[in-house]
Formats: C-alpha cells, structure tokens, sequence
C-alpha cells in the first residue's frame, strides 16, 4: 500500500532513503517536479499550485498519504493546502514536524502553553522562500519560548546539488555558515531546512564546530513517518507498486539521482 514522497527535485531522496531503511516493506511512489526546480526562488502562490498538482499526481498513483519532502512546499503551501484543499480522506505531511518535535521534545498533539526549552540559540539554514515564510519560527513559538532563530537563506546551494557540483556547494555552505554566524556567533542547535542539505551535514557540522548540534531531517522524518502509519494504518493507500517519477527528463535525472544517493535509481515520465 503505496505512500507518496513529494519533492521539487532530488532533496527528497534523502527522505526517500531513510523511510526505505526505516520501513523496507512499504511501497513508495517518489515524485521529483524537476521541471520547474528549484522551489525555493518561488513565488508563494506559484509553489502552492505546483505543489497541489503533483500532489494530485500522487493520488493517482495509489498514495492517500503524501510527505512533503520539500521545506519550501512545507513552509509556503501545506497550512494553505490543509485547510482549505484536502479532501477529508486524504493526508499531506510536511517535513517540519519531526524538526520542531525534536528540539522542543514535546510531541505535535501536545497543545500545552509554549514553555522553556534546553536550546535557546538556533540557527535555521534554509533556501529563501523557506526563509521568508517564517513558517519555522512560526511553529516553533507555538511550542516554545526564550528561543532565538537566526535564519540564513542559502542561494545556490540546492543548485550545486543538483547539478552535482559538491565542490561548488561546499564553498557556499562554508560561506553562509560564516555569514550566519556574523549575525549569531555562538549557535547551540542548527537547523538543516532543506533536504538537499543532509549530503552537506558533515561540511555543515565541520563549519559550525563540533559543539553544535546538527539536526537533520532525512531520519527524524522516516520515524515520525512510521509512528503516524502505526497509529493510522487506514492512510496506507491503495497503490501496491514502488516507482520514481519525474516531470523532467527521465534519462537525465536518474543518472543524477544514481550520483546523488550513490545506488541505481531509474525514474519515469510522469
């Protein structure tokens, strides 16, 4: 019983990844917009019909459950989609979830009044949609307080990736882990806001220092995924056969996605 992974292009992989080792028995349909990549330079309202498209793209592929594995898509367009789109037997998760539960540890149905937290100093690295959403700290102050976020918009980091330029997307890395630091010296946890990113933590945790706690997103997803299936087995959803789905070109970016998770990964046209 398929459930769908949704990302603007290859970033989602990485949750792809870890929800495959987490969950080996449970067909995924992955669906990578490659076409109109990247979404992070995006407009909010054009990241929101492009993200419900490939959503409804999904449902015809058998996915009643779909992951946003997309902060941009998460941050601009899941609250839009959740309340007034989603039609009542279907379910859309974003990747933010898992992040905010994992640095204030209280569970998400927890609807205590925010209260006091170990990390008072966060650095959130994102691309610039994400980062102008505030859909972050937005969450954050929901659950916690006394907690300060310094967000850094990462340009051209997710088009080195993708591109497969690691040398090009380390050297912005390591730059805009200087410039966020210029604005907060001493962060104690940092945020990875993309899914791009985890191919870049140890460039990441190596630029911050080794006191710095890194969070990731790939894994934290991958075990909230399995909690919510545990407790909601019904959104296991029609689809029985795994595949990788693409709106580019499919010979191009399964040989991307080979280099990227480093294993045979062959897409199709969507």
């Amino acid at each position: 019983m398929a459930v769908g992974i949704f990302d603007s292009g290859l970033g989602g992989l990485t949750v792809w990844n870890a929800v495959a080792q987490q969950l080996p028995d449970q067909p995924l349909v992955y669906l990578g917009d490659n076409a109109n990549a990247p979404y992070g330079v995006r407009d909010a309202d054009d990241v929101y019909n492009l993200t419900t498209k490939a959503v409804e793209r999904l449902w015809q592929e058998g996915c009643d459950l779909v992951i946003l594995a997309c902060n941009t898509a998460s941050a601009a367009a899941l609250r839009r989609m959740q309340e007034s789109w989603l039609p009542k037997d279907k379910r859309v998760l974003g990747v933010f979830v898992p992040l905010i539960e994992a640095l204030t540890e209280r569970q998400w149905g927890d609807n205590s009044p925010p209260r006091e937290v170990a990390v008072k100093h966060v650095a959130l690295f994102a691309t610039p949609a994400t980062v102008a959403s505030r859909a972050f700290q937005r969450e954050l102050a929901f659950r916690a307080v006394g907690v300060d976020v310094e967000a850094q918009s990462c340009g051209g980091v997710v088009d080195a990736i993708e591109d497969g330029d690691m040398i090009l997307a380390e050297a912005l890395v390591r730059s805009h882990v200087d410039a966020l630091k210029r604005k907060m010296p001493k962060p104690e946890a940092a945020i990875l806001g993309c899914t791009h990113y985890p191919l870049m933590q140890d460039t990441f945790q190596d630029a911050l220092g080794q006191d710095v706690r890194v969070f990731s997103q790939a894994n934290l997803v991958a075990a909230s995924l399995q909690d919510y299936l545990n407790r909601h087995p019904n959104m296991r959803g029609a689809g029985t056969v795994a595949k990788f789905l693409t709106t580019g070109d499919p010979k191009r970016v399964s040989a991307r996605a080979t280099q990227f998770l480093r294993k045979d990964i062959q897409f199709q046209a969507a």
